[in-house]
């Protein structure tokens, strides 16, 4: 199996669109279309596919410059297409994030906020690395990795 991150285009942005999470999933993350266009208006976002053998099965946003912070980096949106779900997709295309975010040089930290009852989530993460720092305003629960 080969996972790859590509860019969200206008070949590929409808069939992102249509993808969606087990309804016991969906209560956790905002739509891809909702993310689609906040990365159309936030300029530091950005929007990529996950693709396993190449073709669509995912999709991710991190935010360059999380709370204008630089060298932060805040992972927004993981998600794989239902029907691709168990097969290790997201694990892979989260290490890939990850190692292109390591390697930026201006890396210090990357963060992640997820609900405090995303049981699944919260090992899915810390298996990843993420330690736990606090609750955010909007009630969720922050996780990052120290860059350095």
């Amino acid at each position: 199996m080969n996972v790859t991150l590509e860019p969200v285009t206008e070949h590929n942005f409808e069939a992102l669109m249509d993808m969606e999470l087990p309804p016991h999933q969906a209560q956790y993350l905002a739509s891809n279309a909702y993310s689609i266009a906040q990365a159309h208006y936030y300029p530091d976002f950005r929007p990529w596919a996950i693709c396993r053998d190449g073709a669509l099965a995912g999709f991710l946003m991190y935010d360059a410059r999380g709370n204008d912070e630089p060298g932060h980096y805040a992972i927004y949106r993981l998600m794989v297409d239902a029907p691709q779900q168990g097969r290790g997709i997201g694990r892979r295309a989260m290490v890939l994030l990850l190692e292109a975010l390591r390697a930026q040089p201006d890396a210090q930290r990357v963060t992640i906020c997820y609900k405090p009852d995303n049981a699944v989530g919260r090992r899915f993460y810390a298996s990843l690395g993420f330690a736990e720092v606090g609750i955010d305003e909007a009630g969720e629960m922050i996780a990052e990795i120290r860059i350095g």
